[in-house]
């Protein structure tokens, strides 16, 4: 794949990015081919398998008025993030133009306006005769209303030529028609305002940004490496550390990269993964994470991944790409914007020409009044307020162990009305434990367990490791096996000693070994029937050779994450279990819930997720990401649960619960109504501003300095109210 990455300072909100779309999309061909990245002013473009250079992707850009310096090399090769952390160019005032051309037409403004107190003894005098000023003070005027619009005069040019006007050619059209009637002052105010203005929402996008680069800050720079050919640690950058080595960690310290405890025992604190802020015990053997935090006592660490590679790693790439899954509010504004702009500049030459060519208005004042239109019909509030609430919602939600791959994904759990639960690992611990081994026709209890664990110490699942774990800690090896293979849903099966073997459900041996249901399995089962917990059959080609019971315990805070669903207005939960009625109905009693499916195969799953949805419900459907991905697929919402330690949960749900807590669920539905409130409070209020405006500007009421004042303040206004989606509410 050929990727030419370039950032773009001039790029600030989604006007530009749909500027830059219309010109690069000719020369690409397709706009999937381009990925934007407004918060950090960067821009992605496939170029494979096309005759086109980056060279010439620059060229395209530089005609809208905006320029594209390629990304550092050595930053876009950045092994720790893939060139998501920055690299902050030296010295004061480089790369601060926009800042100082603002500073500048604040100063020029406030010297004109000191020249005018100084000669009518009054700042209100000042403001009312503005077009009396003396020569100088005009003169600064100008000169401030120059510096404020430089900036943004190429791209205002651009929309003039492409005729697709936008923000800048508004702000441009607006003080050059104040400076045309000779209200100087007023014309220097607004480009100064709009030039502060567009810095201050430039402060907020960044912040925006920064939530999101605060998470792989999270991970340090460098680990202490363990070598035999020293006989201390080395600290060594993350990325030059090979998978494989082994590294100290020490009390207080975070872990570096992903790996295995070898040695050593403590208390790690993984909320920045997982959000959740209860110390987790960690002894050899157990896997750790970049970014977590290690307690009271040293580990020694394998790493298993590339820094590139460990979870917190990928939680920030699929954050950063969320950005490209857009909202269907972000999508609105965008369409809005696009013929909001143009029918605001054709209403602003009606109040200019209509009143006085047919009801005798003065010419000069509807002008005027006009020049209010255009300043207050600037969608800068629309545009940018939205993304930013998307982002900061997407980076608290992060922050708090809830992985939404999209600002698409964040909008559904607002709707959700029902939601279907796999029962193994998101009800329960998904940790099952052997609690009876039970022999049958002369086996001994080692020789069935040494069987079972051969034939599931390739399986992931919870009950093939709840049966190795069992045989390990009663010292049993698994009995060699060849051919061993899953038979999802069922079992598995393998040759032992050149005979077939199988594990797995009765419905399993009903369809593999009718010969091995002797009177003694069937009173064997029949007595099984009565405990709690799933039975696992083990026979061979002849005769049934023992039965395994075991049982799983339901998470503690799973009752009351179900009666929160209930309370935030979910009205259906289906429980779905591949174990059979008993169990499953024990769970659901323990559970509180009403409605479940028992001996379900996968594909009975998916069925029943599309039949919630046929019903006309809006349906998330909770799973572990692996053996549910086809019901995640069928829902309006996957959600995998537990996925810390789960590549291919997070590759495949749309929002992955990083921990085990059930409780995010409710959660989750709650921050998405809380983010979705905000955006359509801040569009409301944008929309309603200007709806003011133009009713004031109708009487003749309102003035270029207080639509100024009421543009920028809303713009800020509403990106404020955005950001305190940053300060998630449990």
């Amino acid at each position: 794949m050929t990727e030419a990455v370039f950032t773009i300072k001039d790029m600030d909100c989604q006007e530009e990015v749909a500027t830059l779309t219309g010109v690069l999309v000719p020369l690409v061909g397709q706009e999937s081919r381009l990925r934007f990245d407004v918060l950090r002013r960067r821009l992605k473009v496939d170029l494979t398998g096309l005759d086109v250079s980056p060279e010439q992707v620059q060229q395209a850009i530089a005609k809208t008025g905006m320029r594209a310096e390629p990304f550092q090399d050595a930053l876009a090769g950045c092994t720790c993030c893939g060139g998501s952390c920055e690299i902050r160019k030296p010295g004061l005032l480089r790369g601060r133009g926009r800042e100082i051309l603002c500073a500048a037409s604040g100063l020029l403004w406030a010297s004109g306006m000191a020249l005018m107190m100084a000669e009518h003894g009054s700042v209100l005098a000042a403001f009312r005769d503005g077009a009396g000023a003396p020569p100088l003070a005009k003169a600064l005027w100008i000169l401030a209303a120059l510096t404020g619009v430089w900036h943004v005069l190429p791209k205002a040019l651009y929309a003039l030529r492409s005729l697709r006007p936008d923000m800048n050619l508004l702000m441009v059209l607006a003080t050059s028609g104040a400076m045309v009637i000779g209200e100087y002052s007023e014309g220097a105010s607004v480009a100064f305002l709009f030039a502060l203005a567009n810095q201050l929402e430039a402060w907020s996008v960044a912040r925006a940004g920064n939530a999101v680069q605060a998470l792989m800050s999270l991970a340090p720079d460098t680990a202490l490496l363990l070598s035999p050919l020293s006989p201390a640690p080395v600290q060594t950058r993350v990325e030059q550390v090979p998978t494989g080595s082994r590294v100290l960690v020490r009390p207080g310290d975070r872990v570096p990269l992903d790996g295995v405890v070898r040695s050593g025992m403590s208390t790690l604190d993984q909320s920045p993964i997982t959000g959740e802020s209860a110390p987790v015990t960690k002894a050899p053997g157990d896997t750790v994470y970049a970014g977590t935090i290690n307690g009271e006592g040293a580990l020694e660490v394998e790493t298993t991944k590339a820094a590139s590679e460990s979870t917190l790693a990928r939680i920030m790439r699929l954050v950063e790409d969320a950005q490209s899954r857009r909202a269907r509010a972000v999508q609105w504004v965008e369409k809005f914007a696009a013929w909001y702009t143009p029918v605001m500049i054709g209403v602003a030459v009606l109040f200019a020409v209509v009143p006085p060519l047919f009801f005798g208005g003065d010419w000069s004042r509807w002008f005027y009044e006009a020049l209010v239109l255009l300043v207050i019909s600037c969608p800068c509030a629309l545009v940018i307020s939205t993304p930013v609430s998307i982002v900061a919602a997407l980076a608290s939600a992060a922050r708090n162990g809830v992985l939404i791959k999209g600002g698409a994904f964040l909008e559904i759990p607002a709707s959700i009305t029902a939601v279907a639960l796999d029962k193994t690992g998101t009800l329960t611990h998904g940790r099952p434990a052997v609690t009876a081994v039970l022999p049958l026709d002369g086996m001994s209890e080692g020789e069935l367990l040494a069987i079972a664990a051969a034939l599931e110490s390739r399986s992931s699942h919870p009950l093939a490791q709840a049966i190795t774990r069992h045989a390990a800690v009663q010292g049993m090896a698994p009995a060699p096996a060849e051919d061993v293979q899953a038979r999802p849903g069922l079992g598995a099966q393998g040759r032992i000693q050149g005979v077939e073997h199988f594990i797995g459900s009765p419905r399993f041996l009903a369809e593999t070994g009718p010969a091995a249901r002797t009177p003694e399995l069937e009173a064997l089962l029949a007595r099984q029937a009565e405990q709690p917990g799933t039975s696992i059959l083990v026979w061979d080609e002849r005769r049934a050779l023992g039965c395994l019971q075991l049982e799983d315990r339901v998470r503690h805070q799973a009752a009351q994450a179900l009666a929160d669903l209930r309370a935030a207005g979910v009205k259906t939960i289906l429980m779905l279990s591949g174990d059979n009625e008993r169990t499953a109905a024990k769970i659901a009693a323990q559970t509180g819930v009403t409605d479940f499916r028992a001996e379900l195969m996968p594909e009975d799953k998916t069925r029943a997720v599309e039949e919630l949805v046929r019903s006309g419900q809006r349906v998330a459907m909770v799973g572990d990401g692996i053996n549910d991905a086809p019901a995640l697929a069928a829902s309006h919402l996957g959600v995998a649960m537990g996925a810390i330690g789960t590549d291919v949960a997070i590759e495949t749900a749309d929002v992955a619960l990083m921990s085990d807590d059930l409780s995010r669920l409710p959660w989750l539905i709650r921050h998405s109504r809380r983010a979705l409130g905000i955006i359509k409070v801040n569009i409301g209020f944008a929309l309603g501003i200007k709806a003011v405006f133009l009713v004031l500007a109708m009487f003749q009421a309102a003035t270029l300095w207080t639509a100024i004042l009421a543009d920028m303040g809303s713009s800020l206004l509403v990106i404020f109210n955005g950001l305190r989606l940053l300060r998630a509410r449990d």
